[in-house]
């Protein structure tokens, strides 16, 4: 459906472009959220990285999905405004000697719905930009290891030591936002 679109739009017709906005709107900010942390912010990229891609339709090859490609520019996006702004994150969590990663399944499974999504957003917004990326769009996007390496430029053995030490300090800012619940839970 979407290369119909992309035709659509290369032949003139701009109108065509907000089946690309009304369809990955959403994600795109989810997304540009997890990395800048901000609600202005997150907004601000994600308009800036739909109007990248329309200014650059042209030049998509049509190698991977849209969506792919699209979740590359809104990182892109969102790292430069980070550097531009000079923001700073920083990482004073301690490396977790072992953790049952069953224990993290267990206690957002128990959840209702919404309080999943508090708790999963409340938990993505402590851990670093490149942390909360990888982990949003493995679990939440359902994206593959190759997906990810393109959107994000990192090696899949990068990856995957992210998604290693992003689900430890995952579990741990879970266990702090849930306090003593999280005993009842699990």
């Amino acid at each position: 459906m979407d290369s119909t679109y992309i035709r659509k739009v290369l032949n003139g017709d701009v109108n065509a472009f907000r089946y690309f906005i009304e369809k990955y709107r959403d994600m795109a900010y989810s997304l540009a959220m997890s990395i800048v942390k901000n609600d202005p912010i997150a907004e601000e990229v994600t308009q800036d990285a739909f109007l990248k891609a329309y200014k650059s339709l042209a030049k998509f090859e049509q190698r991977s999905k849209f969506s792919t490609w699209l979740y590359k520019i809104v990182t892109n996006e969102a790292l430069k405004h980070i550097r531009k702004k000079d923001f700073e994150y920083t990482d004073d969590i301690n490396e977790l000697n072992s953790i049952e990663y069953s224990n993290i399944n267990n206690s957002v499974s128990a959840l209702t719905g919404q309080e999943q999504k508090y708790y999963i957003n409340k938990g993505l917004e402590k851990l670093s930009p490149n942390d909360s990326m990888v982990l949003r769009l493995f679990y939440l996007d359902e994206k593959s290891l190759k997906e990810i390496a393109e959107i994000s430029g990192f090696s899949n053995t990068n990856i995957k030591t992210i998604l290693h030490r992003a689900r430890k300090r995952f579990y741990t800012e879970l266990k702090k936002e849930l306090g003593h619940e999280i005993k009842s839970i699990l």
